[in-house]
């Protein structure tokens, strides 16, 4: 069957060898199963990654299909290489750096899923964040204007505050000299004698300098009001000026993510259990292969390998043999030199 030759080519399996152990077919139908729909997800996720990068359809199809593409052929590879010796601590040992290459993989293909499947989820805490961004950015523009206002407030409050100090004095004296009149207080005899009318002359000079420090200070006060008008109509134009901006990108929603898991107890298990999921997928046909027993596949396969060796030992073997017979007529020292080299050569084999 076709499906069944296309899960054997995606397991990294010979096709030669499988026809000759057929009891084979089925563990490495699944093992090329599982490594072809680790590539379609990781397509998928890679395409939804770009996409929010993107915000291109087209762009995000075809470097998912890439990215696909490339952990088909990486997790076919970690498969395809991989040899059953009969010694289980050497095969687990070889295996390790599979096992995490494979971990490392499926944490770079689950994050996407993810942030698709909580999209519900991180929409609602996109706008959340994008709140605290705005409202931090509104408070940094308030920080540049505050000092201006506020020593603007101040110079109006220390003149408003005089004018308070005087005001009170003048009426006190006011009071004195009305109580000195009818006799309700001072001298406690009811008449306008000369203490009134020096208490009346100390109030009326404190009206008079009241009044003049009024008249010199309305200018310093309107230039004061006009200039804090001018700050808060500044500091208004410069909030209206903020953009903002929405956050949908691919950083922000992983950074949405990790807000609701840190919220969220039932985000956070399930945030756990998908990445496992996505472990054991990614790492299933390692871990198959690894605990498998040695099968005819196998044994086919390192008799192929073997045979090749040897094929490989005997040519060598014979090339050198005909050199050695070609430099027999050659100078002593020069054969003895060549010879050697080769039967050096020949030993490393």
């Amino acid at each position: 069957m076709k499906i069944t030759t296309f899960f054997h080519y995606c397991s990294g399996a010979d096709k030669a060898l499988m026809e000759k152990c057929p009891t084979e077919t089925s563990k490495y139908v699944g093992i090329g199963a599982t490594i072809f729909f680790t590539g379609l997800f990781a397509a998928l996720s890679g395409a939804y990654a770009l996409n929010t990068v993107f915000d291109n359809i087209w762009i995000s199809v075809v470097f998912g299909l890439l990215w696909g593409l490339m952990i088909f052929n990486l997790d076919r590879y970690i498969v395809s290489s991989m040899r059953k010796e009969g010694k289980p601590s050497r095969e687990i040992l070889l295996a390790t750096p599979r096992l995490i290459l494979a971990v490392l993989i499926s944490v770079v293909i689950a994050r996407p899923l993810e942030l698709k499947i909580f999209e519900k989820e991180i929409e609602p805490e996109l706008i959340v964040m994008e709140q605290e961004q705005f409202a931090t950015q509104e408070a940094a523009v308030q920080v540049r204007f505050k000092p201006t206002q506020d020593s603007i407030r101040q110079q109006l409050a220390a003149i408003q505050q005089t004018i308070n100090t005087k005001t009170q004095h003048r009426d006190a004296l006011v009071r004195e000299a009305q109580e000195e009149a009818d006799g309700t207080g001072g001298s406690r005899r009811r008449n306008l004698g000369p203490i009134y009318k020096v208490k009346k002359a100390d109030a009326d000079a404190a009206t008079q300098e009241l009044i003049e420090f009024k008249q010199q200070q309305a200018r310093r006060i309107q230039e004061l009001q006009t200039s804090l008008t001018q700050q808060d109509s500044l500091l208004a134009a410069n909030l209206n000026s903020l953009e903002r901006s929405r956050r949908d990108g691919l950083a922000a929603r992983m950074e949405a993510l990790d807000r609701l898991t840190d919220q969220s107890s039932a985000i956070l298990w399930a945030h756990v259990f998908i990445f496992l999921l996505f472990v054991a997928l990614e790492t299933a046909p390692v871990v198959v292969k690894l605990i498998a027993p040695t099968g005819p596949y196998d044994n086919l396969l390192r008799q192929e390998e073997h045979t090749f060796v040897c094929g490989e030992l005997e040519g060598r073997t014979k090339l050198h043999t005909e050199i050695k017979e070609r430099v027999a007529t050659y100078p002593n020292h020069e054969r003895d030199f060549i010879t050697g080299r080769l039967d050096t050569e020949l030993g490393k084999i």
